[in-house]
């Protein structure tokens, strides 16, 4: 059965539709509308043409709205409402006041460069709803390619072809060690010299144990990574409580540290990545998501001196 066709009225034919029948007045309308009477007569007749019925009764001194004036008037008033709550919304989002921004992050960036950025970003955006979820290096590219992440903030080296990405900060590595290690004095140490000494280490598919195992193949060095954890937390802790070293990004250490652990430099090899936001080519970023990314590029944290 073929749909019957719908009349294309304008807001501003609804507004005149409403503005005579709560005046009672084509010239009190009209003043209130700020056009002319004619003008919105004209107007009044196109609506009773396109539906094919009288809105109002006219006579020299009144003008009466009719039964199906007002059955059409209080949809125009919903219409008018519904449309103007849509603009407000519509235009809170542009304006990033109000929508959603979710965010993969590798978890040496989630735990270092990440909660001032996001301190930042609520600063200005109280009413943007923030979702971090954290991972390893694989899980973050996964989340940005399926469109559940707007945006990652991991390594920017190697990406699949269907992401861009943007560095940011190149990332080094250096050996957390307990206060009272025997290697706690030592400006640097080299990766030769942990070879007997047992390390906490994340999971073989992260990007950062990937890169450590990488510099100890090509330095000809067996490093001992006895402990897997799968958070920086967990290994920070396993550190402190003896279980072993940890060579972790520089920026991954942040609060960790305390009074009772020590980040010492790496020296050769030396161990960097490059850190930066990563996207997903095809897709416009949010006004959320734009917004946190004019921030991360304007002020991303500067790595700590140690």
């Amino acid at each position: 059965m073929a749909q019957p066709t719908l009349p294309d009225f304008s807001a501003r034919q609804l507004e005149a539709v409403l503005a005579v029948g709560e005046y009672g007045s084509f010239i009190a309308a009209a003043a209130r509308l700020r056009i002319s009477q004619p003008a919105l007569t004209r107007t009044i007749k196109r609506v009773e043409t396109a539906l094919g019925v009288r809105l109002f009764e006219r006579s020299t001194r009144h003008v009466q709205i009719t039964p199906a004036g007002r059955e059409f008037a209080a949809v125009a008033e919903r219409m008018l409402n519904d449309l103007r709550i849509t603009v407000r919304s519509i235009r809170e989002v542009a304006e990033e006041q109000r929508g959603r921004l979710t965010i993969a992050s590798i978890m040496s960036v989630a735990s270092g460069a990440l909660p001032l950025l996001l301190a930042a970003y609520r600063a200005d955006r109280p009413g943007i709803e923030i979702h971090v979820q954290e991972g390893v290096h694989g899980s973050v590219l996964e989340a940005v390619r399926s469109g559940v992440a707007d945006l990652g903030l991991a390594y920017v080296d190697e990406l699949p072809d269907a992401m861009s990405g943007e560095a940011l900060q190149r990332e080094t590595f250096c050996l957390v060690v307990p206060r009272r290690h025997r290697l706690a004095s030592r400006p640097t140490v080299t990766l030769a010299e942990l070879r007997d000494e047992p390390l906490v280490a994340l999971p073989g598919d992260s990007r950062t144990r990937r890169t450590i195992d990488a510099a100890a193949s090509v330095a000809g060095v067996a490093l001992r990574q006895m402990t897997t954890v799968s958070q920086f937390a967990t290994l920070m802790g396993c550190v402190r409580a003896g279980v072993g070293l940890a060579i972790v990004p520089t920026g991954a250490t942040g609060h960790f540290l305390g009074r009772d652990l020590r980040a010492i430099r790496l020296g050769e090899p030396k161990l960097s990545r490059r850190l930066g936001i990563v996207l997903l080519r095809e897709r416009e970023p949010s006004p959320a998501a734009a917004g946190f990314l004019a921030l991360a590029r304007r002020s991303w944290p500067k790595p700590a001196t140690r």
